[in-house]
């Protein structure tokens, strides 16, 4: 990614046909392109100036609005020209060349995709996850995602990492003191509470972490992969999920041959559930192509329903499907067509699996499953904001946290005396520190932020 200071240009609105479109251009001395464009080197800031965008011969490109936005009050900080004209492709792209050629002189060349948020980091205007959380806003897929997104976007993850980070740093600022200045002969840990410091800060990560997490769930949601023998109902357990006929479902052995994906909204996570191909000895080419495309979703699955034919019981089948599942991921055994077979609806957690019965063409049942699929996924009803974290950022809590605990080691050691304890303890503070800090960007490698704002959309 190109981060010159040259002035950058992008289409601002998604592709396609649209009632309004635009154009966005940032940078320093944009009067040129104004008065090309716009008719005018000079628009009053923060106005909304309906006029003409015009080509280089005077031709008329399109009709429409003119907002300036002078720097620094603006998105990235910068001088910002926005112009939004009628959302037609052809138009957008007409009028960003016409830009792009006014603004030549000045160097104004196409922005790279998260060019514009990097620039509003870069100029402090947004921390990292700040300008995480518009791409996050961009993408979310259901409404709680959304509200969490906003929530990060107004800066309220930050702010409970920056208060996190302020208590870090009080704390370390007391160790090092003491490792300073020994001939005080303070005795540190206890008239400065060293000890209950450190479990308030541990106990605010660990709130922090929760919420988090909580928070991915809802960015990310679940791979919810359906698997069993044919005939077992995993296509009607699809469609009573997804509370439509979305998967053909025939008394025909190997009517699925390929997945069927289905993205549900559950408590605001989004699951997505793939229907896959019955397991058992293809019969053609075709369906064991598709069986072979079924092992490889339950291999990247998140969550495993199994699927039996409770009117028939387990058979040697089914074992052989059990024991080619992967280690580590949860498994819910599902007890289809109980219906048939006299159970009632019903949740039984053993030590090999969670075993719930249930009738996907009666739809008894159903609800069980959905509750299932929460609790497997760690989901908390709560009335709590939740803060839509990505991995990195829990994987930058989870150090911060690991090095805390090492801490805590070290201030019990500290208490017995030892200087070498105290060396110990200011190192892993830092080192938690600095993992809090990755999070808003304030110790942040280039090459990751590359990375994060590479896989933004062009024009924001």
């Amino acid at each position: 990614m190109n981060y010159d200071s040259s002035p950058i240009a992008a289409i601002a609105t998604a592709p396609g046909r649209g009632g309004i479109g635009v154009v966005r251009v940032s940078g320093k001395n944009l009067s040129a392109v104004m008065s090309a464009v716009c008719g005018t080197k000079e628009l009053q800031p923060r106005h909304a100036t309906y006029l003409p965008f015009r080509n280089a011969d005077g031709s008329v490109i399109d009709q429409g609005i003119a907002l300036y936005f002078k720097a620094p009050h603006s998105y990235t900080g910068e001088d910002v020209l926005e112009l939004q004209g009628h959302g037609g492709p052809v138009v957008m792209q007409m009028l960003l060349a016409r830009c792009l050629e006014a603004g030549a002189d000045i160097d104004l060349r196409l922005a790279q995709p998260g060019e514009f948020t990097h620039r509003a980091f870069l100029n402090n205007k947004l921390d990292l996850a700040q300008a995480e959380a518009v791409a996050d806003l961009i993408e979310a897929s259901t409404e709680a995602a959304a509200k969490s997104a906003s929530e990060s976007l107004s800066g309220a993850f930050s702010k409970a990492i920056h208060d996190l980070v302020d208590k870090v740093i009080h704390l370390r600022m007391l160790v090092e003191a003491t490792l300073d200045f020994p001939e005080e002969e303070i005795d540190f840990l206890e008239k400065s509470d060293a000890r209950g410091q450190l479990e308030r800060i541990r106990a605010t990560l660990a709130d922090i972490f929760e919420n988090a997490s909580q928070g991915a769930l809802l960015r990310d949601g679940l791979n919810v992969v359906l698997a069993g023998q044919p005939n077992v109902g995993k296509s009607s357990l699809l469609n009573a999920l997804a509370g439509a006929d979305v998967a053909i479902v025939t008394p025909i052995a190997g009517t699925t041959r390929d997945k069927v994906t289905e993205t549900i909204q559950m408590e605001g996570i989004p699951l997505n559930i793939i229907d896959t191909a019955g397991i058992r000895d293809a019969g053609d080419e075709v369906e064991r192509i598709g069986i072979e495309r079924t092992w490889g979703e339950v291999h990247k699955a998140d969550v495993i329903v199994h699927l039996l034919d409770a009117s028939r019981g387990p058979t040697r089948a089914d074992e052989e499907i059990v024991g080619r599942f992967p280690p580590n991921v949860p498994v819910l055994r599902i007890w289809n067509k109980i219906d048939l077979s006299g159970h009632k609806p019903a949740v039984d957690r053993m030590s090999d699996a969670t075993h719930i019965y249930l009738s996907a063409a009666e739809r008894l049942g159903i609800d069980l499953l959905r509750a299932e699929l929460l609790r497997v996924a760690g989901w908390q009803q709560t009335g709590e904001s939740r803060f839509l974290a990505r991995e990195r950022h829990l994987l930058a809590l989870r150090a911060a946290r690991d090095h805390l605990d090492l801490a805590a080691e070290y201030v019990a050691q500290g208490e017995q005396t030892s200087d070498q304890a105290l060396d110990l303890l200011a190192e892993e503070l830092r080192i938690a520190q600095e993992r809090l800090n990755s999070i808003t960007g304030e110790f942040t490698s280039d090459d990751l932020l590359g990375v994060i704002f590479s896989r933004f959309c062009i024009g924001k």
